[in-house]
């Protein structure tokens, strides 16, 4: 008998059982496009430990997850910035599920800032949560990864970096970091059977970024994009379980853009379409 399949949205190409035996640490997983992934990966038959800042709000995730996927997800309050409380999120995800060879660095903090009005201290905020922070938890679990030689970290960047993008400096800053992360612990850790890619989603709809977009602003936001609409979240969880799954063996080192293609629009062409 064929296996069933996740029935509903662009998960519903996957079969239920597609990552059946993974063991994934998905961080930020609370909230947003990394919950959307963490639901994504539970639903294609894995087992999840979400890790953020705020216990209740894991709580409430887990709660709600687990009764949409029929599975137990864990959850361990962690700050990524913290390496010893990074090591033993870890630890506590390999004693509950018996090892760990998936890792989603989703954690993540960010908000408006011109640069001139930019403190010292709200830019290195933002650069230790996102690319530190993305470095702790790939360091930390290297052991575990290496184990089964099929280890995998998929870090969440952006496009902000692609072009200057006004507000954002040490968001765009940070996430250039994790897409230089990305790459060299491709080239490092590829001997230890582990794969390290990235995934850069552009606006996706019903996430904080987007919420920050008043009227106009997402109005102008929308008309950028080729394919004129905001994306998903379950579009990026969908990226995710692909490069999880075994169709993704041989891809390691890139960072895949889910952004309807804003990121590839010049100037001109922006001029025209607006």
């Amino acid at each position: 008998m064929s296996a069933t399949k996740v029935r509903t949205g662009p998960l519903a190409v996957f079969e239920a059982n597609l990552l059946a035996g993974h063991v994934a640490l998905v961080t930020g997983g609370g909230t947003g496009i990394c919950r959307g992934i963490a639901q994504a990966f539970a639903a294609c038959g894995a087992d999840v430990c979400i890790v953020g800042r705020k216990g209740e709000v894991l709580a409430q995730t887990a709660a709600e997850m687990s009764a949409a996927t029929g599975r137990d997800i864990f959850f361990v309050p962690c700050d990524v910035r913290q390496p010893d409380a990074v090591a033993d999120a870890i630890a506590q995800t390999i004693a509950k599920f018996g090892h760990l060879d998936t890792v989603v660095n989703g954690a993540a903090g960010n908000f408006l800032a011109p640069a001139a009005a930019l403190s010292a201290n709200g830019f290195r905020t933002v650069v230790d949560i996102d690319l530190c922070g993305t470095f702790n938890v790939a360091r930390a679990a290297f052991e575990a990864l290496r184990l089964g030689g099929r280890g995998l970290i998929i870090n969440i960047s952006a496009t902000l970096h692609y072009g200057g993008t006004p507000l954002q400096i040490h968001a765009s800053a940070a996430k250039a970091g994790v897409d230089a992360v990305t790459r060299n612990l491709a080239v490092e850790w590829g001997q230890f059977g582990i794969r390290v890619n990235g995934i850069a989603p552009g606006p996706i709809a019903e996430t904080e970024g987007m919420r920050r977009l008043a009227g106009s602003a997402a109005d102008k936001a929308k008309a950028s994009v080729p394919l004129g609409r905001f994306g998903a979240i379950e579009e990026i969880a969908a990226a995710a379980v692909f490069l999880r799954s075994s169709a993704a063996a041989y891809i390691t080192g890139t960072t895949l853009v889910v952004d309807g293609g804003q990121s590839v629009v010049a100037a001109a062409a922006h001029m025209m379409m607006t």
